[in-house]
This record gives structure tokens, C-alpha cells and sequence, in this order.
């Protein structure tokens, strides 16, 4: 077991966010050709085609295709595998995102970052460089969309894989009433850190960052901690009512999915984490507000002195938009960029738009496309999506995990 540097003593929460006693949360044709004896096959050589066909047809200043392809099919037949240019795989990346139907914010999939970090499979490198990923991605408050790609699965070569579904996740402490303290979707995620070794603040509270766990299947786990200076926080209050900055809440600014596998054709890379920013709807309509993660509604309705006694009264509605206002509030306040479910919906159709001007699809799943809050007042909820899946993409890795949202 590799140990990292120690988290920081990040301050004490002055309220104790408790979830109460729920049930346990769940664990979120190949073209035949001969190959040297060693190897196995791998790839699905008519998706390495097609995605081969695509990057040429994109950029033309390339030239025909045919070299490429041929070369691509002699490296498959000797290994089993074949190896994507720096080229190919920053193309691969962002068309990646540019095919995540459960995204809203692909406008600036041109954008993205790409660190080509394939060389990497020891699961403390990977872990080290996660963290740089971090300081990158976070940029000072001015959050830039970042993708980091380890070494792909080989034949005989086992690729590294983030236990943590994001790079940044706080503890979820389940207490001797069954109630939880903190982020209840990370209970087993801290059950599991605690097991390797990892030891929680003498004083645990609601918002304690979580350690990286990096693994592989023929080596030993790493457990990294996160360094303050690589978990950018923005502490939460409201403009209208100063008690809410007394609650202690707070959230990180990079959201860095981190157990998806990201699929470039063909070729699987299951540890690529990548990041856009935040659109507010994300912590304060989701993260801080369902009832499986920090379950603020009804603390908050009581403390805005909301008659609560029946959801007739839409008490949830108003709290719901206080909570959001503070969110979009602190970290504009904070200068951490952020988004509003508003202007993210009208950026989505513009994107939209021009993808089919370029004549290309835009897939979407409208379940994941439409904001969790004032959905019919925005512009997104008033039409269909194509729901075809494309690669290149973003998948669910070996464990449950989330789906790509790129803000």
C-alpha cells in the first residue's frame, strides 16, 4: 500500500449535516485477422476504422487515410493493440465529449485540455498526477475543462482504474443510529479508505475530502490524500439571509468524473478523468438537496420559517431557490466560475444547432438534459433529442459510478 501526503486540517463545520436512517445505497464483431501468438485480440477493428475515418475527414490536412489504416491493422495483428498519435487521442477526447448524450454543456468540447499521460500504470504515479490534474483544472477559480488519460487495457497489461467516482469526494460516516454525517453517497467509498488504512479527522465532519484510491489488478492499491491546495473549496451564503454562511456548508469548485472509461476507437482507457465546471443546479438542486446525499430541504424550510407541514405548501420549491441562489451566489462571490441552468440550456441549443449545421448528430437523453429545477421554463424541456449512442465516448467503468456531465 502506497500513503501520500496527509490532507490538511480543513476547518470544522459548525453545523452537523446528518442524513437520516435509510436503506443501504448500492455499490452509481472483430474483422479476423492472424495475430503474433502472444496476443489477444482487443479491438474491434471496425470501430479502429471508423474513428480513424473520422479524425482524417475532420482534418483533411492529414491526407487519405489509407497509410493510417494500414498501419493501424499490421500493430493489431502483431500485439493485439494498437497505439492512438497525440493527435488521434486529443481528437478522440473531445469528440468523447462531444458525444455525451447526458451532458449540457458541450459548446466548448473544442476546448478541452488533454494531458496524454499513457505512459502511466503504476497506481501512485497515477494518483500524483490526479492531483496535478486538480491544480490544472482548477486554474486560481477560473475552472478550465481538463481531461488526463492513463495507459489503455493491453493484452497482458492491466490498466489502472480510480476507485472514486470523482477526484474529489467527501466522507460519508454512518453513525450507531444508522443516520450518516456527511455525503451519504460516499459511505462505502469511506468505508473502503478507512479499511485501507486511511484514518478521518479526529474531529470528522460533513465536508472531509476523501483520499484517492487508484488500483490495478496486478499491483498494489495506492491511497493518495488530496492536498489542500489541490481541492479548491467556495464556502456557501446568501445574499438575503446571513445566517446560511453560519451553516458551515461549502463545495468544491472542479467537477472531476474520474470512473468512467473512456472509449477511443476501439481502445478502452479506464482511468481518464476529466472535468468541466459547475452548473449550479448540480450542488444546489442535487448534491446539497436529495435526500441521498446531504438532505438540506427540511432543516433549511424550518430555519426560513416555511410552514412545512404539507408539500401543498411548496416549501421544498422555495427553499430549493434560496439554496440555488446561494450556490450561484458564492461563487460568483468567490470568483469560481459556475453556470445557471438557464444560460446552460439556451448554450446546449446553440450547440445543438451547430452540430447539425456541420451535419453532424447531437445525441441527448432529455432525462439528463433537462435542469432538476424550473425544467419547463427552460429551453431545453420544449423539444426531442436523437438518442442514438456514438463513439467516441464516455461509459460506465467496473463499478457504479456517475455519468458524464461536463459544465
Amino acid at each position: 500500500m502506497h500513503f501520500g501526503t496527509r490532507h490538511g486540517g480543513a476547518a470544522t463545520a459548525k453545523v452537523q449535516l446528518r442524513c437520516p436512517a435509510m436503506a443501504p445505497v448500492p455499490s452509481c464483431p472483430a474483422e479476423a485477422i492472424p495475430l503474433h501468438d502472444s496476443a489477444a485480440p482487443t479491438v474491434d477493428l471496425a470501430e479502429a476504422e471508423e474513428f480513424l475515418r473520422l479524425h482524417h475527414s475532420e482534418h483533411p490536412e492529414l491526407g487519405p487515410v489509407e497509410y493510417r489504416l494500414a498501419e493501424m491493422h499490421a500493430e493489431v495483428a502483431a500485439t493485439g493493440t494498437y497505439r492512438h498519435t497525440p493527435d488521434e487521442l486529443t481528437f478522440g477526447a473531445r469528440v468523447a465529449w462531444r458525444n455525451s448524450a447526458r451532458c449540457i454543456g458541450r459548446l466548448y468540447w473544442r476546448s478541452l485540455k488533454v494531458r496524454d499521460l499513457r505512459d502511466l500504470r503504476d497506481p501512485k504515479e497515477v494518483a500524483d498526477e490526479c492531483v496535478e490534474h486538480l491544480e490544472l483544472a482548477g486554474n486560481g477559480g477560473k475552472v478550465r475543462p481538463v481531461i488526463s488519460v492513463f495507459a489503455p487495457d493491453e493484452p497482458g497489461r492491466p490498466a489502472p482504474r480510480i476507485r472514486n467516482e470523482q477526484l474529489i469526494r467527501y466522507a460519508g460516516y454512518v453513525g450507531s443510529d444508522g443516520g450518516v454525517l456527511g455525503d451519504r453517497r460516499n459511505v462505502e467509498l469511506t468505508a473502503a479508505a478507512i479499511d485501507l488504512g486511511w484514518r478521518p479527522p479526529a474531529r470528522r465532519g460533513p465536508f472531509d475530502v476523501l483520499p484517492l484510491i487508484v488500483e490495478r489488478e496486478d499491483a498494489e492499491p495506492a491511497m493518495v490524500e488530496l492536498p489542500p491546495d489541490a481541492v479548491l473549496e467556495v464556502p456557501i451564503g446568501h445574499p438575503e439571509l446571513p445566517w446560511l454562511a453560519d451553516l458551515g456548508l461549502r463545495w468544491h469548485a472542479v467537477p472531476a468524473i474520474s470512473n468512467m472509461r473512456l472509449r477511443i476507437g476501439g481502445i478502452d482507457y479506464p482511468a481518464a478523468p476529466f472535468n468541466g465546471w459547475y452548473m449550479g443546479t448540480e450542488i444546489g438542486a442535487r448534491n446539497f438537496a436529495d435526500v441521498d446525499r446531504y438532505d438540506l430541504l427540511p432543516y433549511l424550510g424550518r430555519r426560513m420559517g416555511l410552514d412545512t407541514s404539507s408539500v401543498r405548501t411548496l416549501w421544498k420549491d422555495r427553499v430549493l431557490v434560496e439554496l440555488n441562489r446561494a450556490v450561484l451566489h458564492s461563487f460568483t462571490q468567490a470568483g469560481v466560475t459556475i453556470t445557471d441552468h438557464h444560460t446552460e440550456s439556451d448554450r446546449f441549443l446553440t450547440h445543438v444547432e451547430k452540430e447539425e449545421a456541420a451535419g453532424r448528430s447531437c445525441p441527448a437523453d432529455w432525462t439528463w438534459i433537462v435542469p432538476p429545477m424550473s425544467s419547463g421554463i427552460t429551453s431545453v424541456f420544449h423539444r426531442y433529442y436523437d438518442k442514438r449512442e456514438l463513439v467516441p465516448n464516455f461509459f460506465p467503468g467496473d463499478t457504479e459510478g456517475v455519468c458524464p456531465v461536463i459544465h
